[in-house]
């Protein structure tokens, strides 16, 4: 019988499960709400809520997270320390591997402090490899609620400027920007209304979340965090919300005024991503017909950016056997989950940072930063 492998990605916000059946076909997909910052006991409670779903006996668990950077914790090591304590206590009977990036794959007996920061946020790290063995060359774009993915793939391998978040934020190969948690004050300063340029207040009035309502692109499945002002998320509500980022009221005959609105922010929020994929695309000369792989809530827009650069757009959820089961999640939904789980399967104790396709230089500042 195939084993059930269930892949972890234990975010800040969200929580996120994939369930596999070796080597690569997906049982289940699932997200939680996980406000981790409030306190450790909301990822006991999201942990609990995904298991009481699963439908499949489960014979191996693999954790990666991001989770660690929540202020709840007093910095990064000491939240992979807590999340992984708060994992083993939620797992207590069943095989636990947590992926620790250029460090591959340890049991969690096996994870030591030394580890800690390659095991930190290195969910992106895990999805890009699984797309670069299944495709070879291209580019791999994640867009989520929160934060943009973007590695350059090659002949099978993730060719990596950065490795931590502050590299990465370096390189743009992560870039602080998604489609239902980002800000709008954090995506424009300004925004074109009734063919005025009018400035953007600097006000947590309204998030991206409500420009998507606007522009029919935000699925109801992927909207699983609080509005700004706690309203409701309709329409309506959406609208009142981004007419407060320019001092106005919403009026009830004013809806296409703002969809209007809400789509200049989305072409400036796309124009910032696209410009950053142009960029890590020119680093090598990639075959016309290598593709943009999407990944993530917000693979709408990178199916957009494909089109536009003239380039192929291949859907995360295609590299895997999707079963796209009674969630409404596909694996591309929740990508690192899927792909951790999809890594295990053939993980080989052998790898190191070069087959993984790491760069010398991410590897010489990561050892710099130790």
């Amino acid at each position: 019988m195939s084993a059930n492998i269930m892949g972890w990605d234990i975010g800040g916000a969200h929580l996120k499960a994939a369930i596999i059946q070796s080597p690569s076909d997906v049982l289940a997909v699932y997200q939680q709400p996980c406000q981790l910052w409030k306190g450790i006991d909301k990822l006991h409670e999201a942990v609990q809520a995904i298991l009481s779903q699963s439908p499949a006996d489960i014979n191996q668990h693999v954790l990666t997270m991001t989770g660690e950077l929540v202020d709840l914790f007093e910095g990064r090591d000491d939240g992979v320390k807590h999340i992984l304590v708060a994992m083993s206590q939620l797992l207590p009977n069943a095989e636990v591997i947590v992926y620790a990036g250029k460090d591959g794959f340890l049991r969690m007996t096996e994870v030591k402090p030394k580890h800690y920061a390659n095991i930190a946020s290195a969910n992106w790290l895990a999805s890009a490899t699984w797309a670069a063995q299944k495709i070879g060359s291209g580019l791999f774009v994640d867009i989520g609620s929160t934060t943009t993915d973007i590695l350059l793939l090659n002949d099978g391998k993730v060719l990596a400027e950065g490795y931590s978040d502050y590299q990465r934020l370096i390189s743009q190969e992560m870039i602080y920007t998604g489609i239902v948690r980002t800000a709008v004050m954090a995506v424009a300063q300004s925004a074109q209304d009734e063919g005025q340029e009018v400035g953007i207040m600097a006000e947590y009035f309204a998030t991206m979340a409500d420009v998507y309502r606007l522009t029919g692109e935000l699925n109801e499945s992927h909207d699983q965090c609080d509005t700004a002002d706690g309203a409701e998320k309709t329409e309506t509500a959406s609208a009142k919300r981004l007419a407060r980022m320019i001092g106005c009221d919403y009026h009830d005959n004013e809806l296409a005024r703002w969809q209007c609105f809400a789509n200049n922010l989305r072409q400036q929020q796309l124009a910032r991503i696209q410009t950053a994929c142009e960029r890590h695309a020119k680093r090598l000369q990639l075959a016309a017909n290598s593709p943009i792989v999407g990944a993530g809530v917000g693979r709408f827009l990178v199916k957009q950016i494909a089109q536009n650069v003239d380039r192929p757009y291949l859907d995360f959820a295609e590299l895997c056997s999707d079963a796209r089961l009674n969630s409404g999640h596909t694996a591309a939904d929740c990508a690192p989950a899927a792909a951790v789980a999809c890594l295990a399967t053939s993980w080989d104790l052998e790898n190191d940072w070069v087959s993984l396709g790491i760069s010398e230089q991410a590897l010489r500042q990561a050892q710099e930063e130790r």
